[in-house]
Parts: C-alpha cells; sequence; structure tokens
C-alpha cells in the first residue's frame, strides 16, 4: 500500500504545485499585465488602421464664391475682382491644414508616418498653392514691373515656401499659418473702399504668365504620369533651333520608366495639384469673367475646368493598378494623363486667345 502511495507522490507534488501556482498573487497579477498589454496592443492596432483609413480619403472641392462670401462677411460688395481668387488660395491653404488627419507630410507617429498618398496629395496641392501665391505678388497685385510689392503677400508667399516636411521648431504648420494670416489681410484690403493700397488686376496678360506655369507643371506631371509603363523618347530639346546648345551632351534616345513604388506617389501629387488647380480656376472664371468674355475664351476656360473635375473621379480601386497601356488591367496613371494632357491643350489655347483673342 505505501509503494503505491510512494509512486504516486511526484505527480501529486507536481499537481499541488500547479494548484499553488494558479491562486498564487503573482500568477495572477503577471497574466493580468500580459493580457492588459495585449489588449492594449490590440487597440492600439486597431485605432491606427481605422485613423489610416480615414484619413486617406482626398478632400472634394468647395464652392469658390460662397467660401469667398464667407471670409468677406456676406457682403457680395465686397467680392471685388481678385477677392475670390484670394479666398481661394486661403481655401486651400487651410485644407492642406484641417482635412481629416491635418496635415500629414511632416507627421512622425503613426498613422501618419505609414501614409504615403495623401503626403504625395499634400505635395501636389501645396505645389499650386505656392505657383498662386507666386503670381499674387508679382502680377496680379501689380500694375507693371516698376510698382512695389503688396506688403502682406510680401510676407504670404515666402510663408508657403517653408519646408514642407519641418515638424518643430518652427513647424511647417505654424508657417502656413502665418502666410494665410496674409492673405486674410491681403483680402480685406481688397474690399476696403477707404484704402487704395490693396488692387488686384484683371489683366490677360497677368492670367497669361499663371498660365505659362499651370502648362509646365501639367505637361511635368503628364509626362511623368506616362513613363509608369515605360516609354523611349527622343532628345527633342534643342529641336527647332540650329544654334541652340545645353550645358551637356544626352543621349538621342533613352527609355524611362517609373519605379514600381513610385508609381502611387506620381498619381496622388497629380490628382492634389489638379483639385487645387481646379479651385484656382474656377475663382479666376469669376475674377478675370470681363477679360475672358471680351477674348471670347471663356468656353475654353470652362473645357479646361470640365477636364481637370475628371481627374478628381472616384477611384474605384484599393490601390492604384500599372497595367499595361492596351493590357486587360487598368492604367490608372495613363488615364489621369489623358485628363492631364487635354487640359494642358487646352490652356496651350486659352493661352493664344489672351494673347491674340
Amino acid at each position: 500500500m505505501f509503494d503505491g502511495l510512494t509512486s504516486h507522490t511526484p505527480r501529486l507534488s507536481h499537481t499541488v504545485t500547479k494548484v499553488a501556482r494558479l491562486y498564487n498573487p503573482s500568477t495572477w497579477k503577471e497574466k493580468g499585465l500580459w493580457w492588459t498589454s495585449g489588449l492594449f496592443l490590440m487597440t492600439y492596432l486597431a485605432i491606427v488602421t481605422v485613423l489610416g483609413i480615414l484619413w486617406s480619403g482626398s478632400p472634394g472641392p468647395f464652392d469658390v464664391r460662397q467660401h469667398a462670401l464667407g471670409l468677406v462677411g456676406n457682403d457680395p460688395a465686397k467680392l471685388v475682382p481678385g477677392a475670390v481668387t484670394a479666398a481661394t488660395a486661403i481655401g486651400i491653404a487651410e485644407t492642406l491644414l484641417n482635412k481629416p488627419g491635418g496635415y500629414l507630410t511632416n507627421d512622425i507617429t503613426p498613422p501618419g508616418v505609414y501614409l504615403d498618398n495623401i503626403p504625395n496629395w499634400e505635395f501636389g496641392a501645396l505645389t499650386e498653392l505656392r505657383d498662386l501665391s507666386s503670381a499674387l505678388r508679382n502680377d496680379f497685385s501689380r500694375a507693371q514691373t516698376q510698382s512695389v510689392e503688396d506688403v502682406d503677400l510680401l510676407i504670404a508667399e515666402p510663408q508657403f515656401n517653408y519646408d514642407a516636411d519641418s515638424w518643430i521648431f518652427p513647424s511647417t504648420e505654424s508657417e502656413y499659418r502665418g502666410g494665410i494670416a496674409g492673405l486674410r489681410r491681403y483680402l480685406l484690403r481688397l474690399g476696403d473702399a477707404q484704402q487704395d493700397n490693396g488692387q488686384f488686376f484683371a489683366r490677360a496678360d497677368n492670367l497669361t504668365a499663371y498660365l505659362q506655369v499651370v502648362g509646365k507643371r501639367l505637361g511635368s506631371l503628364g509626362q511623368r504620369l506616362s513613363y509608369a509603363v515605360g516609354q523611349a523618347h527622343l532628345d527633342t530639346a534643342l529641336a527647332g533651333d540650329p544654334n541652340a546648345r545645353q550645358s551637356t551632351p544626352v543621349p538621342s534616345q533613352s527609355v524611362t520608366k517609373t519605379p514600381w513604388l513610385k508609381i502611387d506617389d506620381y498619381f496622388f501629387e497629380a490628382r492634389g495639384y489638379t483639385w487645387a488647380l481646379l479651385q484656382s480656376l474656377k475663382a479666376m472664371e469669376i475674377d478675370f469673367a470681363p477679360v475672358l468674355q471680351d477674348k471670347n475664351a471663356v468656353i475654353s476656360l470652362k473645357q479646361i475646368i470640365r477636364e481637370l473635375e475628371n481627374t478628381q473621379n472616384v477611384i474605384w480601386s484599393p490601390a492604384i493598378l500599372n497595367g499595361t497601356g492596351f493590357g486587360p488591367m487598368a492604367n490608372h496613371s495613363l488615364v489621369m494623363a489623358s485628363y492631364i494632357s487635354r487640359a494642358n491643350a487646352a490652356i496651350i489655347d486659352l493661352r493664344n486667345l489672351l494673347v491674340q483673342g
């Protein structure tokens, strides 16, 4: 009998040890710590994932006239020439800072640090904002080359050219808010009949100068988008001028293909730029209405706006596809390049009308 009891002693001792550990407070504390840590990690990952999805949506267009009315106290009399364009520049900048997630390009924490589509969208929109603020400072607000620069635009334009990636001392957001403040002061002076130092000159030559920059931006974006499938192209840099020279020789023919990881970056940069440009041109359709009517160019601008609206169509695919040109899969880059190229061609026609019409 004692032999049997002795043979079961190790098993009994092991069972007693397990029971003792089960009811030991330190064991429960240890297990509770693991459960708490696991639950916290799962919750954190869920929150980051949901926020990443919510923050990845591109902002939609806004009504440029209604936005301008809101900024001038809902007084239509203050919608003088240039008011809608200046208000639209403010609207673009405020969208960059106040959209879901805020400004993400300089984020160093999740989920912003993991997102790349919206930061590229922001860079595209920021490029147009910089071009527009430069046009306001150097062209639209000046009567001639010898005129003095506007005091507020002189401050606002460099603010928007501040480093897009700075997150501290000073942050990008604080600098851009300084630019917004300068544009707001300029907008208020435009509609103030008691002041004559805030001006906007809606002239054909000013609009032509701005559209020339736009044409170069669209041309560059269209080329980079078309490189998604690889493209062999000839060097035409010196074509048309037998005496033309360039600094270094280049091959007469080269093949360019966008790296796989850059395809969606270029796509969303183009989408951001065309979104901001769409708002700007809608504003100029209002501010330059007499000039456009005189040149019989209203319909040309409307055609550009229609092509740009197509670039903002809903993306039904969960990813930016890069199929071959005539293959079974879609190629979103080529579709975007098509809309941009058509808009650019229409801009060339509009510039010719403004100059010769």
